[in-house]
């Protein structure tokens, strides 16, 4: 099953186009795309069922989530790029967050801080679909909603200024958490822990990676963080980003204005941005 957020209402992709859920279930499910997923196992019922559709623009896409209560991500996540950054491969894993409101969705422009070095890093993204609380990682996938792709953009003079790193400010600005085209459920992968992610700036491939190289899987993650806090539907974990990053490049490279980002993972989709 796929589903997306179409003009801020919930939509799902068939192979006809786009079915309005609010429309299709006679109201049982509203039009917030947010607002399904403390409903997700009757949605998945009720989603068995349904049939049609019209075609639409992607351009009219917006994320799949779009207010999500916490944003947790995942650093130094693959060993290559903990290994271009300069890290050892962490015990647990490193985590951080990004504050909601840098949320947007899959095409559109993106502002660059002034006097910032802005970095890609390109992602996986779960989102949860019931509530996670002290999981055992063979349970885990059981509480996941979804995946789609994601950009944990960095502003990296921010992030790493002061006696103390500022990974969560440096990575909130404005449009730096995209996220789409669409959620696509786990059980639509051949294998939802190995799909392959791909970054783009001007055509040039800059990343390429498979998650079957993550340190920490989906299930360890989601594992690691419920014996923390709970997890809620709609939760986004951003789980991590391969080597090729700016910042570890020779010299460092990072995003200009007018430059193209594509992000890409297998199985979602694209995203498409210019930044401005």
């Amino acid at each position: 099953m796929r589903i997306a957020n179409l003009d801020g209402r919930l939509v799902l992709l068939t192979g006809s186009g786009a079915l309005d859920v609010a429309d299709a279930s006679g109201g049982l499910f509203g039009a917030d795309p947010q607002a399904v997923y403390p409903r997700w196992a009757e949605f998945v019922s009720w989603a068995a069922t349904a049939s049609g559709g019209a075609p639409y623009d992607p351009a009219r896409l917006g994320p799949p989530v779009p207010a999500p209560r916490q944003v947790f991500a995942i650093g130094m996540n693959y060993h290559a790029h903990a290994a271009e950054s300069g890290f050892e491969t962490p015990d647990r894993p490193t985590v951080f967050t990004k504050f909601p409101s840098c949320v947007t969705g899959p095409r559109g422009s993106i502002p660059l801080p002034p006097g910032g070095d802005t970095d890609w890093e390109v992602e996986l993204v779960v989102v949860i679909g019931a509530t996670a609380r002290e999981v055992k990682a063979e349970d885990a996938w059981n509480h996941v909603a979804g995946l789609t792709a994601g950009q944990d953009l960095s502003e990296r003079i921010g992030q790493l200024a002061g006696p103390a790193p500022q990974f969560s400010l440096g990575k909130s600005h404005p449009g730096f958490g995209p996220i789409g085209p669409c959620l696509v459920t786990p059980d639509e992968f051949d294998d939802a822990d190995d799909i392959e992610v791909s970054c783009y700036v001007n055509g040039e491939r800059v990343q390429s990676g498979r998650t079957g190289d993550l340190v920490f899987p989906v299930a360890a993650l989601i594992a690691e963080l419920s014996a923390t806090l709970p997890l809620l539907p709609g939760d986004l974990i951003f789980t991590g980003t391969p080597e090729g990053v700016g910042l570890g490049r020779t010299p460092p490279r990072y995003l200009a204005p007018g430059d193209e980002l594509v992000t890409g993972v297998a199985g979602v989709g694209e995203m498409r941005h210019r930044l401005i």
